[in-house]
């Protein structure tokens, strides 16, 4: 018997077949440094300009002077239920890992795991077309990829660079007085915990998808400018995740200020009204010790652990620098850049006023 269009079985819903969404998939930081300390280091050639020492965002291998490739690779579970819209975060976050370490892509592979039995051709297709549409606004074609059949739906890109050695910004060489600024306002994961539970409204919607599909292009324009010294990206570990890593990583301590962190509209309401990840929770739990609340905002703690999916350039810069670095922000489309605070001397230590 043909099944006709108006009787066919309605495909689920992406995000019911995913134990969890985008950068919300991430193992907890506790538990992933625990993982990788049971590695033995082995001894990285000289070409290796980045590797996995400070958790980077991406691989820098050093091809001559003036020239370094620049690789990383990120995937997840749906963050949201249309297939295109899917496909276009996923890539976006992906490509972003390139932009953070201040290199522009060259090329991406597909990484695709999909429930084959579960969701329709026409759907699958329709993820992998928002991933290559996504691509096409960075300028870069996907160029291969490897599928396999999933348990749950899995989508995301390898990514390869290039880059001017002497201009790529890790993000351990943050210096003692520099400033901080976030390029992007922070809620996904509010929003995306709103989303499942019917929380979010269609412009709620509609501002997710902007923000989580917006290329951070000013990466390689932020690198050529002397007095930026460290740049990442604020993805899966949320604010204070992502800014220990600056500190660690320069053996500095900072401090953020809270009323100065920008956040997607909505957002501090639907925090208060229970709309909160998991992995909200166990960020926090993975740096509590390292952390100093001293604000008197009780929403801190939820939004400033809020896991990221594609979220916004952390830049580290000389005051001096501090201008042109929101200069360029606005000039490529990220009004809501902001100076959230500054490094300090203290070490390994994050203080939130």
């Amino acid at each position: 018997m043909t099944i006709s269009p108006s009787t066919a079985p309605t495909p689920p819903r992406l995000t019911s077949l995913s134990h969890g969404g985008g950068c919300g998939c991430k193992i907890a930081p506790a538990l992933l440094r625990d993982i990788l300390q049971q590695h033995l280091p082995l001894a990285a050639p000289p070409e290796l300009l980045v590797g996995s020492e400070t958790a980077d965002d991406a691989a820098v291998w050093r091809l001559s002077d003036s020239q370094a490739l620049v690789a990383t690779t990120d995937f997840f579970m749906p963050i949201v239920d249309d297939p295109e819209d899917f496909g276009a975060i996923a890539a976006t976050n992906a490509i972003s890992d390139i932009y953070a370490m201040g290199a522009r892509p060259l090329l991406a592979l597909a990484i695709v795991g999909m429930p084959v039995g579960v969701l329709p051709a026409q759907t699958i297709g329709a993820i992998l077309r928002g991933g290559q549409q996504a691509c096409a606004r960075a300028g870069i074609p996907v160029a291969g990829g490897h599928s396999i059949d999933s348990v749950e739906p899995i989508y995301g890109l390898a990514v390869i660079g290039i880059a001017d050695p002497r201009r790529i910004r890790r993000n351990r060489d943050a210096r003692d007085g520099d400033r901080l600024v976030l390029g992007k306002p922070l809620g996904v994961g509010i929003y995306s915990a709103a989303l499942k539970k019917d929380l979010l409204d269609a412009s709620g919607y509609r501002a997710m998808v902007d923000a989580t599909t917006r290329l951070n292009i000013p990466g390689p324009l932020l690198a050529e400018i002397d007095g930026v010294h460290a740049i990442t990206d604020v993805t899966g570990f949320g604010l204070l995740g992502h800014a220990l890593e600056l500190c660690r990583g320069a053996g500095l301590g900072a401090c953020l200020r809270a009323q100065a962190v920008p956040l997607l509209p909505g957002v501090r309401e639907l925090a208060a009204a229970g709309a909160v990840t998991g992995a909200s929770r166990r960020n926090w739990d993975s740096y509590v010790d390292e952390v100093d609340l001293r604000c008197a905002d009780p929403l801190a703690q939820t939004l400033f652990t809020d896991p990221q999916t594609s979220g916004g350039l952390l830049v580290s810069c000389a005051a001096e620098a501090l201008p042109r670095v929101l200069e360029v922000f606005a000039a490529t489309g990220f009004a809501d850049a902001a100076e959230i605070g500054s490094m300090r001397a203290a070490p390994r230590r994050l203080v939130v006023e």
